[in-house]
């Protein structure tokens, strides 16, 4: 019997996101380690010229860096692939769209109706994907601002009005912070070496970030907090460029919001940090030096604590539009992209402090490979 193709969606406070895939036992072809790759895939780097020398990224991949060119390196090795256990998961579709679900919850505690109009929109052209891949089995999970908002059953009618097309009886459903934080662990180690754990993950949301450490046997401590790109830039950025004064509210404001979570989640013992969800992704493609945004150099990459500061501090000081220049940037990040590198830098100053951690490896595989995963147990 063949195995079943399911559909994953994971709608937070500033995307929607969908993943159909059904379980396979080895990766796919195109995933075989390769020592380099082919010599046209990086652009003018972020990094000073003479810092790319080493890179796992060919030169003329390297589009105009925010770091030294020697230090534009995706460190993957052969080993990367070779020595992690394969994916249980073979992709058929995966897709993300900014629709700003939670634009405005954390002000007036509801969501307002152009964007519950957005996520609609969205959400249909995702169900048509759906039916016409032949998806059997369905999740659709809602995140922090949906646990937010006073007028969320305006949101499950639609969602329910829309699954019901995939599978009859389907809806969306509010997951409580621990859930989210155990599917975003699951998603982002599911390819990593068991021997590189313990593992502490990051997922930086839009509304909420979470921290879980854990290792092979699961997840040992997990905490959801009250800190994302867009609750942190509405709340503490409102300027372009942000202000000095703004800047050192917001980050006094992350830091107070991410102490608990450092306060119930040991990390100390953890070897590898692991960073998942848009911000932590485009961070790694400008500091990589990328000229557009790509999934397979990206997934897995590596980047020094030093150099992620740098391509953080650079963000945080930029304009709108010189943010919306940048080759890899969505549209949909360029106005909150700052204050997920403020969240970034105080999750870095910690991991740091108690960890001794001292690169961020970052993964295109989160919650959706998850809600994924528990589809096909």
């Amino acid at each position: 019997m063949s195995a079943p193709v399911v559909g994953a969606v994971d709608c937070g406070t500033n995307s929607i996101r969908l993943l159909i895939a059904r379980a396979d036992s080895s990766l796919p072809a195109d995933r075989v380690a390769e020592s380099s790759l082919p010599a046209d895939g990086v652009a003018d780097s972020f990094l000073p010229a003479d810092r790319v020398a080493d890179s796992f990224l060919p030169v003329d991949r390297v589009a105009d860096s925010f770091l030294p060119v020697d230090r534009v390196a995706d460190e993957r090795s052969e080993e990367a692939y070779r020595d992690h256990p394969p994916a249980p998961l073979v992709d058929i579709h995966r897709e993300m769209r900014v629709v700003r679900l939670g634009e405005g919850v954390d002000a007036t505690g509801r969501f307002a109706p152009a964007a519950i109009e957005r996520t609609r929109k969205a959400l249909a052209d995702y169900v048509d994907i759906m039916v016409a891949a032949g998806v059997e089995r369905v999740r659709m999970v809602a995140t922090s601002a949906t646990r937010d908002a006073a007028n969320r059953d305006e949101f499950f009618a639609m969602t329910a009005e829309l699954l019901g097309r995939v599978v009859p009886g389907a809806s969306a459903e509010v997951i409580t912070g621990d859930e989210e934080a155990r599917l975003s662990f699951q998603g982002a180690v599911g390819e990593l070496d068991p021997a590189s754990g313990p593992f502490v993950v990051t997922d930086l949301g839009g509304g909420s970030t979470e921290v879980v450490v854990g290792d092979a046997d699961g997840v040992r401590a997990a905490y959801s907090a009250d800190i994302g790109c867009v609750r942190l830039t509405e709340r503490c950025l409102p300027s372009d460029p942000p202000t000095d004064d703004e800047v050192t509210a917001a980050s006094e404001f992350a830091r107070a919001r991410l102490d608990p979570a450092f306060a119930a989640v040991p990390v100390e013992g953890a070897r590898t940090w692991v960073g998942v969800a848009g911000t932590m992704t485009t961070l790694a493609a400008l500091g990589a030096g990328l000229s557009e945004y790509d999934p397979e150099i990206i997934h897995l990459s590596r980047i020094s604590l030093d150099d992620l500061g740098v391509v953080c501090r650079r963000l945080v000081a930029m304009t709108r539009a010189d943010r919306a220049a940048l080759g890899p940037m969505h549209p949909g990040r360029v106005d909150v992209i700052g204050g997920g590198s403020l969240v970034t830098m105080e999750l870095a100053r910690v991991l740091s402090r108690r960890a001794g951690i001292t690169e961020l490896v970052v993964s295109e595989h989160d919650i959706l490979d998850g809600i994924a995963m528990g589809l096909l147990d």
